[in-house]
């Protein structure tokens, strides 16, 4: 069976321009997802393993979809921080969609929440380490443009989170594929609106 690549483990700073923003563009930097969690659910789709989802298969599963619902949660506060400190001539409608956008992760970890519980896990809502575990990172920026460019790499990173993702997953879990390819569809809408608002 095919294997999906491993991820580079580094910080999110390797996304940055020259001038200190994170860039928009380039190669995208996933810093957070759990290698040995994805080697877990790597080993257990091949063709000599167990077809439940019992096991190292279903814990695996539940840490990266921890690790998933603690980057929607770090993405919640980071647009929220942007839709209140936004300013300029362009922000009061960009800071509403930033809030549009915060409303819409939040649900993605609504749901992320209660598929692992399903999933027999306890969802980690921890505040202690949830910029650990994020794969996106929280960002502080003062201008708008900053804002949309730490917003869109965050994006970005998100979207090849959960393509490894639902690659990893694919047949074993259809329930949590079609959850993960939900977020996704979101994720990628996200980026198209950030992108277009770099570009006007």
């Amino acid at each position: 069976m095919q294997s999906v690549q491993n991820p580079v483990k580094s910080q999110p700073a390797a996304n940055i321009d020259g001038d200190g923003t994170p860039a928009a563009n380039g190669p995208v930097v996933l810093p957070a997802l759990d290698l040995a969690a994805l080697e877990r659910v790597r080993q257990s789709l091949e063709p000599d393993a167990p077809t439940t989802a019992a096991g190292p298969w279903r814990q695996g599963l539940i840490k990266l979809l921890n690790d998933a619902l603690a980057t929607e949660l770090v993405c919640v506060l980071r647009y929220k921080r942007h839709h209140f400190t936004a300013h300029g001539l362009a922000s009061p409608h960009i800071a509403a969609e930033f809030l549009v956008h915060a409303t819409e992760e939040a649900m993605h970890a609504d749901r992320l929440a209660r598929r692992i519980t399903q999933l027999g896990g306890e969802p980690d809502f921890s505040p202690d380490s949830l910029t650990r575990r994020s794969h996106a990172a929280y960002d502080e920026s003062d201008t708008l443009e900053a804002m949309i460019r730490a917003n869109l790499v965050a994006e970005r990173v998100a979207i090849e989170a959960y393509t490894q993702l639902i690659a990893l997953v694919r047949e074993r879990d259809p329930t949590t594929r079609r959850l993960l390819e939900d977020i996704l569809a979101d994720e990628s809408q996200h980026a198209d609106e950030l992108q277009g608002w770099l570009a006007d």
